[in-house]
């Protein structure tokens, strides 16, 4: 069974808490953030300001997604707003490990997170030291995308080097376009968190399109 993360870039803004109320009463497990700086990726979100203000209105799970640079200033601030995983982008560390390492003696599960195009090599001198890998099926920064299918071989391709190489504690995130149509096809190449947005916020039963995500998952 998928960890379902509803993804707050697709929630009605004007009433935060509702709308986490809302999925957290429909069986979600996680609540994904994206935080993105208008530098890295072509939109502005918000900062940890407001993810601390939404924790303590949430015992949910907080997985931050950092598509923002130079991401190692503000670990500590994400941290301290009440983040549970920290994703940063390979594509944005010059010195991802330290940065890793940064994320985990803040008190937070570091991840990564790479956009459909970064190959999977770069993964391979810090799978030893994070507790999840992101892979993006939208080019990050804006929501509603469609899923991009040439992803899917990259998915299985990560989950067998995951299963290979004993990492079967490393959680296989999956983030962009996902719906009940796709989600079985993604779980069985390998997923295990489901990000979704519109396929959730865009519904008006919360519980109803969260029971749907779980069951497309099936497979």
């Amino acid at each position: 069974m998928p960890i379902i993360a509803p993804s707050l870039l697709a929630a009605n803004f004007s009433n935060l808490k509702a709308e986490i109320d809302s999925i957290t009463n429909g069986g979600a497990d996680w609540l994904h953030l994206d935080i993105m700086d208008g530098h890295f990726v072509p939109n502005i979100t918000f900062g940890p300001d407001i993810v601390a203000a939404l924790r303590s209105n949430s015992n949910l799970t907080f997985d931050v997604h950092l598509m923002i640079s130079r991401p190692e200033d503000y670990i500590s601030a994400f941290a301290e707003a009440g983040a549970d995983y920290i994703s940063v982008h390979a594509e944005t560390c010059n010195h991802l490990h330290r940065v890793i390492q940064q994320i985990r003696q803040a008190g937070c599960r570091p991840a990564v997170a790479l956009n459909p195009s970064t190959p999977l090599y770069v993964l391979d001198y810090i799978l030893e030291e994070v507790d999840m890998i992101l892979l993006m099926t939208v080019n990050p920064g804006f929501g509603g995308q469609s899923f991009i299918p040439a992803v899917l071989p990259k998915i299985n391709d990560l989950a067998t080097k995951l299963r290979k190489n004993n990492h079967k504690d490393i959680l296989l995130e999956v983030d962009g376009g996902i719906t009940p149509e796709n989600a079985g096809k993604v779980c069985q190449a390998g997923a295990n968190v489901l990000v979704a947005g519109s396929a959730v916020f865009g519904k008006s039963d919360r519980s109803a399109a969260i029971k749907e995500l779980r069951q497309g998952a099936e497979f």
